[in-house]
């Protein structure tokens, strides 16, 4: 699709023909004006991310949270502690098929 792709300054922007192939990959149906305003949708995300895209961030330490950007924030952890017991038996009541405490599942692939 000639629309993704990107280089360092410029997004191409979608087709009606490029969203009418992704509309199918994704199996959805879509009549003249919903792909048209989906077309627009998707150019405009496009647009959003080239803007993004020419922001200089070199140098811009990445933040665990919006909030450390204005005032200082202790992060508060939790002890990593088991704190529920697993009742593997009382999980696979509702299997169809379990054997040695797996779960059986049909063959998917030949």
């Amino acid at each position: 699709m000639q629309g993704l792709r990107t280089n360092r300054t410029t997004v191409m922007p979608l087709t009606p023909e490029e969203v009418s192939r992704i509309a199918h990959l994704a199996r959805l149906e879509l009549d003249a004006p919903q792909q048209a305003a989906m077309l627009q949708q998707l150019n405009g995300f496009f647009g959003i991310v080239e803007q993004m895209s020419a922001v200089d961030t070199r140098g811009v330490e990445p933040l665990y949270t919006p909030l450390s950007a204005v005032q200082a924030v202790e992060l508060r952890l939790r002890e990593d502690a088991v704190t529920e017991a697993v009742d593997r038996q009382k999980n696979q009541r509702s299997a169809p098929a379990v054997h040695e405490g797996l779960f059986l599942v049909p063959k998917v692939i030949e």
